[in-house]
Parts: structure tokens; sequence; C-alpha cells
């Protein structure tokens, strides 16, 4: 793998978009933020080539540039602005102005009190809201005050959620609430007087939430619930494979129903923990705007299944070396959501070009696009020289396009072989969400039962659809929660 921003230091160099007898100082300070926008835009972004206020020739000197981002009352206002078709074509490049929270959430660190749930509709009121819990974080508030899968809430510190007050009931400033508990009582809960305390606290979630194999006659199948893809947890995720070698698993599931992406090169390791006998092929390439693509040696552009993690920080020290425990599987099987995303779909595709790819559950979100956080600094890095001390801002542009060694990937999302929603009630009126990482759970056990007699259409229905779609899910909530990232790293 490669150091990522070496693309963006040999572009830099190429840049036209000021005079160069024209100094830095002859920026206002008024709108040296906006001024950081366009031009970290302007050298990276994927659609520059689409956006005429990007192009290079846009502006003859510094002088043309500041009368163009000065008539923008704020650095999301440009933004916005120079995004390509936004939320249409550009559905995911973000700006934030506290570049650290942005970092922590990559690492899984956000403030949270551990509770992650949907929102409905009472069937007979359109104003009233419940919430079913599908997830507990392990070791959060949540998991503490016995918050459980499958719990029903329908008030906030005693007050009815509606859909005019859920987001400051739950999303608002308060980092503590009482949830009040009901019974689902066929989609129009009701109060049944117990009640949790719970608090928002900075915390740090472990991805590799569970680990498991599972003894099916002749089959050997091992469990992975992996939730991000975050690179501080990769010695753990590891690990989790070197169980499975030593269990002997015949068959492995992937649960990445709840997984919004994250690292590339994460990505990388775990395709490279499924099947190691691919080594040096490879597994991924990237497609960059044009200037890019031209300025910068083609290799840099490829990612190949590795045998050995290899994680530096930010200043190149290396932080995490060590071999990677794979597996030889030509088949795999994943359980997939509308939550699932970027980094988890790139697995997906880069593994279909090798082995017998597998899923179970819902359509996925259909991102093949990654990005890279740009700093306000000389070569756009954390670490650069000059990180600009006047604010925290930095922008999270769509900087490529991903696919696999086939050339392959799909904006649509992936569908898979067997259609199995997660079961909140909205059909036959009661709610079996079953225990993660149990037979108990109708995906992981319809998954199994696959895995056991190749039969798609055991158990009943094949496929199944709500009512109604929820009105929200929580994770949405949650700032980049569907992230694809390239890192600062070198192979």
């Amino acid at each position: 793998m490669k150091n990522i921003f070496k693309i963006i230091t040999l572009i830099f160099s190429f840049l036209l978009f000021f005079n160069c007898s024209e100094k830095v100082e002859n920026i206002p300070l008024d709108i040296e933020i906006n001024d950081f926008v366009w031009k970290g835009m302007n050298a990276s972004y994927y659609w520059q080539s689409d956006v005429p206020d990007l192009a290079d020739t846009r502006f003859s000197n510094q002088r043309e540039l500041n009368n163009f981002t000065s008539s923008f009352n704020t650095p999301e206002d440009i933004f916005q602005a120079v995004r390509f078709q936004p939320d249409v074509v550009d559905r995911f490049s973000w700006i934030v102005d506290d570049y650290v929270e942005l970092e922590n959430s990559f690492q899984g660190i956000r403030l949270t009190n551990g509770m992650e749930f949907k929102l409905y509709t009472y069937k007979g009121n359109d104003t009233n809201v419940y919430g079913v819990v599908y997830f507990v974080v392990p070791g959060s508030d949540a998991e503490n005050k016995g918050v459980l899968r499958g719990m029903v809430f329908n008030g906030i510190d005693g007050t009815q959620i509606t859909t005019t007050n859920f987001r400051t009931l739950l999303f608002g400033t308060n980092t503590s609430y009482t949830v009040n508990l009901a019974d689902f009582n066929a989609g129009n809960p009701t109060v049944n007087g117990t009640t949790i305390n719970l608090t928002k606290e900075e915390f740090q979630e472990n991805p590799v939430a569970i680990t498991k194999t599972f003894n099916e006659g002749t089959n050997k199948i091992g469990y992975l619930l992996y939730n991000q893809f975050a690179s501080s947890f990769d010695a753990q995720l590891n690990a989790a494979f070197a169980t499975f070698q030593s269990e002997n698993i015949t068959d492995l599931i992937i649960d990445l129903r709840y997984n919004g992406g994250g690292s590339v090169r994460t990505a990388t390791y775990l395709a490279s923990m499924i099947n190691g006998t691919n080594t040096g092929k490879l597994f991924s390439q990237e497609f960059w705007n044009e200037k890019v693509m031209k300025a910068t040696n083609p290799a840099l552009f490829l990612n190949n299944f590795t045998d050995q993690i290899v994680n530096t920080d930010n200043n190149g020290t290396i932080i995490l070396n060590e071999p990677i425990n794979s597996l030889s599987l030509q088949k795999i099987y994943f359980i997939v959501t509308d939550d699932t995303a970027s980094a988890s779909e790139l697995v997906i595709n880069g593994m279909s070009a090798y082995i017998d790819v597998n899923l179970v559950g819902t359509k996925t979100v259909g991102k093949q696009v990654g990005s890279i956080t740009i700093y306000d600094s000389d070569n756009y890095r954390r670490n650069g020289l000059n990180l600009n001390p006047n604010h925290t801002y930095a922008i999270q542009p769509i900087v490529l396009e991903i696919k696999n060694a086939n050339g392959e990937n799909n904006p649509n999302g992936y569908i898979p072989n067997i259609e199995l929603a997660e079961d909140f009630g909205r059909d036959d009126d009661t709610i079996n969400l079953g225990v993660l990482g149990e037979k108990s759970d109708p995906l992981l056990d319809r998954t199994i039962t696959f895995i056991t007699t190749g039969g798609k259409y055991l158990l009943g229905k094949s496929s199944f659809s709500f009512e109604e779609k929820p009105m929200l899910d929580s994770k949405i909530m949650q700032p980049f929660s569907q992230e694809m990232y390239v890192e600062n790293f070198k192979k």
C-alpha cells in the first residue's frame, strides 16, 4: 500500500490557482477558511473538471479568487457551492468545523450512550413515534443499565416521542435522559411503567463485536460481527482470524449489517484474512480526478492483497506490524442491510473477483467512492507545515471511485442471494430480533441454514418488507456513519 497523501503532494506543485508573484499574506483573515476550502477542492475533488468554478483557469490571480471566496458567508456555503450535483451525484462529501471529532469518529470514538434504534410512527397515529432497539454497544452505559435488543420505547423523560420533537428529545444537547419503555401492542405501543436513565459519554467502540464458532454437522462455521473498519482495532480483527484458524473453520459468516464502512487499508487487510492465497494480487483500484491521475505514478492507485499488517501514525511511525492470520476460503457469506456501505461494499466487491461471495439480508447502500481528510496546511496533511492555528475546519471530499480487479463496482448497492430483513414486527404484529451471535437471530440462522443445505428458500418466506420503512435509524445521525477513506500510510 501507499502514502496516499503523496498523490496530493505531487499534484500541489502543478496547481495554478494564484499568480506566483502574489503572497499568501494577500488572503484576508476573514476569508482564509473559504480560501482553503476552494484550494482543497480544486486540488483533489473527484468531479473537479465538472465544476466550472473549480477549474484551474477560473481565476488568473489570488485577487480574483479572493473576490469569489468573499462572496460566501461561511465555509459551508462555498463548500456546498462547488460540489457537483450535491445529494444526487455527490452524495457523500463533508465539511467539518472540528477535525478532532472527525478523526475520533474514524476510530470509533463518539459521544454516545450505546443504544442504537430505529424510529417508527404508530400504526394508528402517524404523529406519535416509537423506537425499537436493535443494537447495544458492548461496554456502553446502555449495556450497563440493562438495555436489550428488541426493547420498545415511546417516551423520553415522560414525554411522548412525536414526529416534531424526536430530534430534540433523542439527538439534542441533552447528554442524559430517561427512556420510557413500552409494550409493542401491534404497532401502537403503550407505556409499561419501566424506565431506564441513560447518559452519553465519549466512548470508543470495539468494532470486533462478536467472534464465535458454530458446529453444524460436518461444518465448522466461524461468525464475526464487525461494525466499523477502524484501523485502531486491526490487531483485534487479526486476532479474531487467529481464533478461526485455531478452530479449523470450514465456513465463515461476516456480519456487516451495521457496518457503514471506514478505512480502505483495513478493508484490504480483512480481504487478505479471508483468503491468503491472493497475496500480491490486485484487490482494488482507485480512480481519481484527471489531473491527479496524469501527475501520479499509476502504481499508487492499486491496493494489493497482503500478508502483513503495517500501520503507522500521522508522523510515519510504525505502531502495528504483524503477519496477517489468513484463511484459504473459496466461499464467503456476508450478512448485510441498508446500513451496509462503502468499505463493507468494497470487501464484498473485491472478494467477488476471486471467490464465491454470498449475501443474506437486504440491499446495501451503494457507495463506491472514497474520500480523504484535507487540512489547512501547506500539503493538506494534519502534520503539514504551517497548519493553520486559527481554525479546526477540514474537508472530507470524495476524491476517488474504487473498483475491484475486474474493473467493477455497484453504485446501486448489492442485492442479497437471500433477501430477509430484521423483523421489527410491522407485518405480523410481533418483534422477533433474537440475540446477535445466537441462532435466535433470524438473519444468522438463515445464513447457517444456507451454508449447511445450500437452500435459498427454506424456513418460510425468502423476503421481507415492512408496511412502511423506519422513519429514522439512529446510526444515520452519527457523524460520518457511511465513510470510506484512505489514510496516510506506506506499504
